[in-house]
């Protein structure tokens, strides 16, 4: 990829799908990152055995967890990154939830008193800072003095639901996987991406400078209605949507007036929620040095994407491909804007 050159990048969801074919397709780019951090919920798990063999193989690539309790280094039960609803047979679980020295108090089961066995349990933004925190802190040892130019937010989940069987619990599970965990990586990276935006050289944006790429999805157009006859998945597109966010509030309003006087959040979709958080990175850091891009990667041959039971039209070799050339090209001119893995123009 002649256009793009990255010292070092970190790429979350990074054991599987595209954010594997991401960190294939770095390593055989003519002049590799020194660094490529992969991210990824469960590293010793089997889904994370090709991303093992590949570590194994290349010292350049550091597999950094995210899904552990930053406490004792274990799965954490109560992990946004995770399912916290699903079997974890035959993994650790932390017994001590109730009374984790990582954050005073596990946030999720010490403000609910349910057991660690507990099946009623939502996700936690709260652990998810802290997993979050503990990983950037792992890539400032490796990078030293040393700024991080690459953030991909690759991770995301899909609940199967329709419209009229969406619950609060599979809402909050996506919108917290797919949009706050994003938000929460920016915030916790950006000492390190601007750090790499300071030290290179010219005042222009690019991906090889210092950049946040969200992986979005067309999902999350509110003008296209791409796939709803196959897949409704109302939570998902919701957390990609160019959703209604008002940062200085923290919460959801609309986007015309008259604003609701309360500021309490609106259900809108985490894919669209994605979308304006790219927006909102974009408007916010472009004064440090870094671009800000929302990326639909295609309908690609995953298992998310083959989870409707059709065949999805695109190989994850073919996106990564594209989206690498996409993002060789990008400048400040496409800063805050929402391409597809082609480099065309995808309408909010």
């Amino acid at each position: 990829m002649a256009g793009l050159h990255v010292r070092s990048l970190l790429v979350t969801g990074a054991n599987r799908g595209i954010g594997l074919g991401l960190v294939q397709h770095f390593l055989r780019m003519p002049k590799p990152p020194q660094w490529i951090f992969a991210g990824c919920r469960d590293p010793k798990g089997q889904r994370a055995q090709e991303l093992q063999n590949l570590a194994s193989k290349h010292p350049n690539i550091i597999i950094i967890p995210l899904g552990r309790c930053p406490e004792l280094g274990i799965l954490c039960s109560t992990s946004s990154l995770g399912t916290p609803r699903e079997p974890r047979a035959g993994r650790e679980l932390c017994q001590r939830a109730g009374a984790c020295r990582a954050i005073g108090h596990c946030h999720l089961w010490g403000n609910r008193g349910d057991s660690i066995m507990g099946t009623q349990a939502l996700t936690s933004p709260v652990s998810a800072l802290q997993n979050i925190k503990a990983a950037a802190a792992k890539v400032g040892e490796h990078l030293g003095g040393s700024g991080m130019n690459l953030l991909i937010n690759n991770a995301g989940i899909l609940k199967g639901s329709t419209l009229d069987t969406e619950t609060l619990e599979d809402m909050s599970e996506v919108y917290t996987t797919n949009t706050i965990a994003p938000l929460l990586m920016g915030q916790a990276f950006l000492p390190l991406l601007k750090k790499a935006a300071q030290g290179s050289p010219g005042s222009g944006l690019s991906c090889s400078k210092a950049a946040i790429v969200n992986i979005s999805s067309i999902g999350g157009s509110i003008t296209s209605s791409f796939g709803w006859d196959i897949m409704q998945v109302t939570s998902y597109r919701c957390s990609k949507v160019p959703s209604h966010l008002c940062f200085p509030c923290k919460g959801v309003v609309p986007l015309q007036p008259p604003f609701p006087s309360h500021h309490h959040p609106l259900p809108v979709s985490p894919q669209a929620a994605l979308n304006m958080l790219s927006k909102c990175q974009s408007l916010a850091y472009k004064e440090h040095g870094i671009l800000c891009v929302a990326l639909h990667p295609g309908w690609v041959q995953t298992d998310m994407g083959s989870s409707a039971g059709h065949t999805p039209p695109v190989t994850v070799d073919d996106s990564v491909q594209g989206m690498l050339k996409v993002l060789s090209s990008l400048s400040e001119k496409e800063t805050g804007t929402f391409l597809d893995w082609e480099g065309k123009v995808i309408p909010w």
